[in-house]
């Protein structure tokens, strides 16, 4: 009988801002919402790959992961803070998007991330 790995991603918590109200200055207060966001592909990436992005990155963060998104997901990943692996991460510039018809796998978006806090 022949094994076939079948690849699955983890759970990727991605916290949000929520305006609760204002503060004493008429300053807005914020609350953390964190959503769980399924099947998510984490990598370290490699020096290979660290060196162009941050070569490439005007703000000096330095990358440390790619996450591929799945298919389908319609959160906003530009500049969110993310959780995983038990740590905070914020994710660096826009997120590089595939067509998804022509990608034959579970994730068609990939999404740069740098150690946050």
């Amino acid at each position: 009988m022949i094994s076939m790995a079948i690849l699955k991603g983890i759970t990727v918590y991605l916290i949000s801002k929520t305006v609760t109200g204002k503060d004493a200055f008429n300053r807005p207060v914020t609350e953390d919402v964190r959503e769980a966001v399924e099947n998510v592909l984490v990598a370290p990436i490699s020096q290979t790959d660290v060196a162009v992005v941050n070569e490439l990155s005007v703000s000096g963060k330095k990358a440390r992961y790619w996450m591929a998104i799945p298919k389908g997901d319609t959160h906003q990943w530009e500049d969110a803070e993310v959780e995983f692996f038990g740590s905070k991460w914020r994710t660096v510039g826009y997120s590089t998007e595939g067509i998804e018809s022509l990608i034959p796998l579970d994730w068609n978006r990939k999404v740069v991330v740098e150690r946050y806090g």
